[in-house]
């Protein structure tokens, strides 16, 4: 009997060594597929910040008026000893005086039932932010910015109120109008557009999150018709610096800007017999007057030096010229106020405010009065020929055609999209 339990024994722990062998297999097998599951799973984590967050609650605030990061501190439940460490840790990349009410912060907390705050993320731009760990055994406090990457855009339209409305209804930034009058400004003068004037561009734009547009990064190709004439811009770089060429390699830069300001008509051209409004005779008018409301921006032409600033009672009001070189010198009158920094001796660039549209001295409504001389003789701004800049070096022109040839094959492929319509087009067609 005892022999016969011995023998039952033995088969029992066979069947139990056979059993917890299949166990084992079979948790090995579970154990394998969970780490298989997981490694997939990896694969669509949620991030934000640099943080995985899918098993993380996130919570977004608005500073509002008044607030500190002491009192956004105390406002999460932080008491004063950890306030003293939150300040002190975060002081290298949060600088209190920088934040301001509208601006936002996150807190990123577990889901726990007494949710604790593992992170907190000041932001100080779209782009860049302050992130102060509390996860580790010390706080941690350091800077993340989002990657901006770069989507090249193209854009067609045919104009019939103006550039910045047809940018804009056609889906565009309408910032890119002024990147284009920027690069025309000497050919075109944008305020005289005429109604079927057209244009073609490609640009980049920069965006992070791939959907969040931030600015115009560059204009890759532009071509513009303007009164039946075209206009060409492509962008080359000579001696370290970027600048815009026509098709035959000239330098679409001129010495001077084609008007001083962003103004709504001109009431008053060149001539030699101008009825004067406040003197009641004729006689001569030797420059343009601009009718812009008071306070829009003066520009200088182009680059020089401002050699005489002042008040002509007897009919300029406020003034100042410019001599640009040994042959023009520019005269700005009618000023309500000159801009910052501008006296006598002052060097300034093209496109630099230098003053401001008034109604100073003998003048009957806001207006600038523009004038330019060349070698001491009023010259027509309007009809004045303007210098270039340097074009395209000789030794450099095979390279130029090349890079001309791209980026007008690059526009003409996209102009031909099956898709794109007769009207209005605005083709996002790649990320790089």
């Amino acid at each position: 009997m005892r022999k016969k339990n011995s023998i039952y024994l033995k088969i029992g722990g066979i069947i139990c060594l056979f059993l917890m062998c299949f166990s084992c297999k079979k948790t090995s097998d579970d154990h394998k597929t969970d780490v298989d599951t997981e490694w997939i799973e990896n694969e669509e984590y949620v991030y934000a910040f640099g943080i995985r967050i899918d098993s993380l609650d996130l919570t977004d605030f608005v500073i509002k008026t008044g607030e500190n990061p002491s009192k956004i501190f105390t406002g999460l439940g932080f008491k004063q000893s950890m306030i003293d460490s939150l300040n002190t840790a975060s002081e290298s990349v949060l600088d209190p005086r920088k934040l301001r009410a509208g601006m936002t912060y996150t807190t990123i907390t577990s889901p726990d039932s007494v949710a604790e705050i593992q992170y907190i993320i000041f932001a100080k731009s779209l782009t860049d932010f302050s992130i102060i760990d509390l996860t580790g055994d010390s706080i941690r406090a350091y800077e993340y910015f989002k990657e901006v990457r770069l989507g090249r855009k193209y854009l067609e339209g045919t104009i019939h109120s103006s550039l910045w409305n047809n940018i804009r209804q056609a889906g565009g930034d309408p910032l890119l109008a002024l990147e284009i009058s920027d690069i025309l400004a000497w050919q075109i003068d944008f305020f005289d557009v005429k109604d079927g004037d057209s244009y073609r561009v490609l640009y980049d734009e920069a965006y992070i999150d791939d959907t969040t547009e931030l600015y115009i990064s560059s204009v890759e190709g532009l071509v513009f018709v303007h009164a039946g004439k075209e206009f060409t811009a492509i962008p080359f770089r000579q001696d370290s610096i970027t600048e815009y060429y026509d098709r035959d390699g000239n330098n679409v830069r001129k010495s001077f800007l084609k008007a001083p300001l962003d103004y709504l008509r001109i009431t008053s051209k060149f001539t030699n017999a101008r009825y004067h409004p406040v003197l009641k005779r004729y006689r001569p008018h030797h420059g343009v007057d601009y009718a812009a409301p008071a306070g829009t921006p003066v520009k200088a032409i182009g680059s020089g030096v401002i050699i005489a600033k002042g008040y002509e009672s007897g009919g300029g009001g406020n003034y100042l010229k410019i001599k640009h070189n040994d042959v023009y010198t520019t005269v700005y009158m009618h000023l309500s106020r000159f801009g910052k920094g501008i006296r006598q001796g002052t060097h300034v660039e093209q496109g630099t405010v230098i003053g401001y549209v008034g109604s100073t001295g003998l003048s009957t409504g806001p207006h600038l009065d523009f004038r330019v001389y060349k070698n001491g003789k009023p010259v027509n701004p309007l009809t004045m020929d303007s210098p270039s800049g340097d074009p395209v070096q000789p030794a450099l022109r095979d390279s130029f055609n090349m890079v001309k040839q791209q980026v007008l094959a690059e526009m003409d492929s996209l102009r031909n999209t099956e898709n794109q319509a007769d009207t209005l087009n605005s083709i996002d067609y790649s990320f790089r």
